[in-house]
């Protein structure tokens, strides 16, 4: 059906959702949004010194020491405004999650605000700078920027500065916006609306692999009536955003065998197997040149969209002959518009490894090639359905999967060898679009906003919106801050200021005036 037809039929619920959308688009700056402001910009340098203390904390998978030292840092800061604060882990090792919970007196809701403290991990050599050690920058890196030394600045931060370090954005930019917002609260004396509970995971960008079982285990100290999830960038436009939903992910390497060593390719080229070419055979059989799965029964049962989340699609301001410039790209892979084609399921090459290129470049046919996928889902689609379908993909395709490195009697025996190490992962999420408490936080948000707020039925990225509302049942929301341009899991990833100073004004709406 086109969607034309479906906006038609849809009714008067769609033109509800429309109103409510645009009535909070459209709202003026209230009082607290001038008093926040007023408080942020004569605390810019004290804002900016916080996300910067944390960014220098070494919070990534491969640094415990560093991941410890952050998480016990963030429950100083809680508990410094009051909050009781604990860390909360799985028992079996993995970082902690930092968690606090502040009641208010006749607060009838309560509210989880999550976020991430830990990042990517680092290539140093591709920095500009060292990662951890945050610098200013003027904008972003074209040529044209210079450092800043904000710390000795005088007057006004320009908003288009950028500090650049890595989770500066991804996602300790909402660490640091939540806590301003409450000091802004508190500072002008108006309480928030809803008790308030906090949880800083510190192992998403692993996984989160043991998230649910913290989540599990702590089912009573975590009751809440919604979780506001500050994962993610704002909109390409640079339009405030709430996201309801996100795909989910799983991914593997897998190592495709050759010869047991390289071999002369003059001499026996064209016999004896080439696990890079192999590689390329078995990529163009699992995805073709628009995107689209190839893969058997991989898509089977997936959820299609209701009439309000494609209104919502409809609704989002063009983007993509900008992003063409941006990126510097000819064409996109679809015929279809970013938005659209981030609903459906997609299969990632994140890289392929095998032999040498350029000066290091043998004539020679490798041993080994290694390919590296990402999958990202969709409701309902799970990691597991996933894996089954993929590996029945390829013994179907005459491929023999192995889980560790094949002996000769393996090699001689089996003409396709495969081995795959998968990852942990987790479903996808769509939340109601035109709940109650959705149209709450629209409008909660869009107080805050000086341009339309942008609702969007489900982000491309993966955050484990799923865990949440699968072991808590309850409703999960996305209310990100950070510019789409940030950099993140690359190198240079940075935060522009008023990105930063708009997610203040953002969470302390939603502390002070969401009801529902």
């Amino acid at each position: 059906m086109k969607w034309s037809a479906v906006i038609t039929a849809c009714g008067t619920s769609l033109l509800l959702l429309a109103f409510t959308t645009q009535a909070a688009h459209t709202a003026r700056p209230t009082d607290l949004q001038a008093q926040v402001d007023a408080y942020r910009a004569q605390h810019e340098s004290a804002i900016v010194a916080r996300l910067d203390e944390l960014a220098r904390f070494k919070s990534v998978a491969a640094d415990p020491a560093g991941i410890a030292a952050a998480a016990d840092r963030l429950e100083a800061l809680l508990k410094e405004r009051g909050f009781d604060a604990r860390q909360l882990s799985a028992g079996t090792g993995g970082p902690p999650i930092v968690f606090g919970t502040l009641e208010v007196a006749n607060a009838k809701r309560t509210v989880i605000f999550y976020a991430h403290y830990d990042g990517q991990p680092v290539t140093p050599s591709q920095w500009s700078s060292d990662p951890f050690i945050p610098l200013m920058r003027s904008g972003p890196i074209n040529g044209s920027e210079h450092e800043i030394d904000w710390k000795n600045a005088h007057g006004a931060f320009d908003p288009e500065w950028r500090l650049f370090a890595r989770a500066v954005s991804d996602d300790k930019a909402s660490i640091a916006a939540f806590l301003t917002a409450f000091d802004a609260l508190q500072a002008t004396h108006k309480s928030p609306s809803v008790n308030i509970k906090v949880l800083w995971e510190g192992e998403e960008e692993a996984g989160s692999p043991h998230l649910a079982e913290i989540l599990r285990n702590n089912r009573g100290l975590l009751a809440a009536d919604l979780i506001l999830v500050g994962d993610g960038p704002v909109h390409q436009t640079r339009r405030p955003m709430i996201y309801f939903g996100a795909r989910g992910v799983t991914g593997l390497d897998a190592t495709l065998y050759g010869p047991l060593r390289a071999l002369h390719d003059g001499h026996y080229g064209n016999w004896v197997p080439n696990p890079a070419a192999m590689a390329a055979t078995l990529i163009a059989q699992m995805r073709d040149d628009s995107g689209r799965i190839l893969i058997p029964g991989f898509a089977d049962g997936i959820r299609a969209l209701t009439a309000d989340e494609q209104l919502a699609l409809l609704n989002l301001p063009p983007i993509d002959d900008d992003l063409k410039r941006e990126f510097g790209i000819g064409r996109s892979e679809g015929n279809e518009q970013l938005a659209e084609s981030l609903m459906r399921p997609a299969l990632n090459i994140r890289g392929i490894r095998s032999g040498q290129v350029g000066e290091s470049a043998a004539n020679a046919i490798p041993t080994t090639a290694v390919i590296s996928i990402d999958f990202r889902l969709v409701p309902d689609q799970t990691p597991a359905a996933v894996r089954t379908a993929f590996e029945r993909f390829l013994r179907a395709n005459a491929w023999t999967v192995v889980d560790g490195e094949p002996d000769l009697a393996t090699r001689l025996k089996y003409p396709r060898l495969i081995k795959l190490q998968w990852e942990s992962g987790y479903p996808a999420f769509r939340a109601d679009l035109s709940a109650p408490v959705s149209k709450a936080v629209i409008a909660a948000a869009g107080k805050a906003a000086a341009s339309p707020v942008v609702v969007v039925p489900m982000v491309g990225g993966s955050v484990p919106l799923y865990e949440f509302a699968d072991v808590l049942q309850m409703p999960v929301i996305g209310v990100p801050i950070v510019n789409h341009d940030n950099g993140q899991h690359a190198a240079n990833e940075n935060l522009r200021l008023k990105n930063l100073w708009d997610g203040i004004d953002t969470y302390a709406a939603l502390l002070a005036q969401l009801q529902w």
